[in-house]
């Protein structure tokens, strides 16, 4: 299994998974002349891309998401609830509904919706297996529910959303409504909200912690990387920018190694085993 994220934050998000010639994006937040610059530094094929699953109609996850379906014909999948929100004329031919917890098969993938709590009309989160390996995007999360604990315990490689820093947003310049909004239930995790989640309900199976959609006014890398650092021991960690693509990770059996082209060093884990998907999901 092969990944990374080509964008991650509230001006964009964009991430990409792929087994074989199989290969998926969530969301397309970023133009689509920055998705194929990024992909282009890390070695991605635009063209391989198979599907493309929406979690929610907000603007920084669909920003992207038309042009670049329309020019490489890619099907997209996504919620009626989110299809009518986004307000885009998407190509008929190119669009299917589903449900927020489907399960549809893409080549050797199988891509798992996770209904979540948002503040969008439809919203659901995405874990994309080949029936070992679990790889959980999960990001825009009001709060830590039983669906998101359910997948951290089964995860492989966790994209988990950390926004915001809660004594930056409160006294940060953001109008008092959209405070509350970020904070109420339905917005954003904040780095404690996530740590919580993240420290209670991890496994010894998760071998890669990515960090995620990070605000760039409420929190910086350098913080969530000292919060979450002390927690991951035996766990590679990352943390997703804002301006840029990650690396390419490979995920094998045994080992995690970076393979982007325009990164050399390398990082390794040793695990016992990697233990097949949880059905009960």
């Amino acid at each position: 299994m092969k990944y990374c994220s080509i964008a991650s934050g509230s001006n964009g998000n964009c991430y990409y998974v792929a087994k074989g010639d199989d290969a998926v994006l969530i969301d397309v937040g970023i133009n689509r002349k920055h998705v194929e610059l990024r992909m282009a530094r890390a070695g991605i094929d635009p063209r391989s891309v198979k599907a493309i699953f929406i979690t929610h109609e907000h603007t920084d996850h669909i920003r992207g998401l038309m042009v670049f379906s329309k020019r490489y014909q890619v099907p997209i999948y996504l919620t009626r609830g989110t299809y009518e929100g986004a307000r885009l004329p998407l190509p008929s031919h190119l669009v299917h509904f589903i449900q927020p917890d489907d399960r549809i098969k893409v080549g050797e993938l199988t891509v798992l919706g996770i209904p979540k709590y948002h503040d969008a009309k439809e919203p659901c989160s995405f874990v994309v297996t080949d029936g070992k390996v679990n790889i959980s995007i999960m990001t825009d999360l009001g709060r830590g529910c039983d669906n998101v604990k359910h997948v951290i315990q089964h995860s492989d490689v966790l994209l988990l959303e950390s926004n915001y820093d809660t004594e930056m947003l409160l006294s940060g310049p953001y109008p008092y409504y959209l405070k509350n909004r970020i904070r109420g239930g339905w917005g954003h995790l904040s780095n404690a909200e996530a740590l919580q989640v993240f420290v209670e309900n991890k496994t010894s199976r998760l071998k890669h912690l990515i960090l995620g959609h990070l605000s760039g006014e409420n929190n910086t890398v350098e913080l969530v990387e000292s919060v979450f650092r002390p927690h991951c021991k035996g766990i590679a960690l990352s943390v997703a920018r804002r301006t840029e693509e990650s690396p390419l990770f490979y995920l094998a059996e045994e080992e995690i190694k970076v393979i982007s082209p325009i990164v050399f060093e390398q990082t390794t884990l040793i695990y016992e085993e990697i233990s097949f998907y949880s059905s009960s999901m």
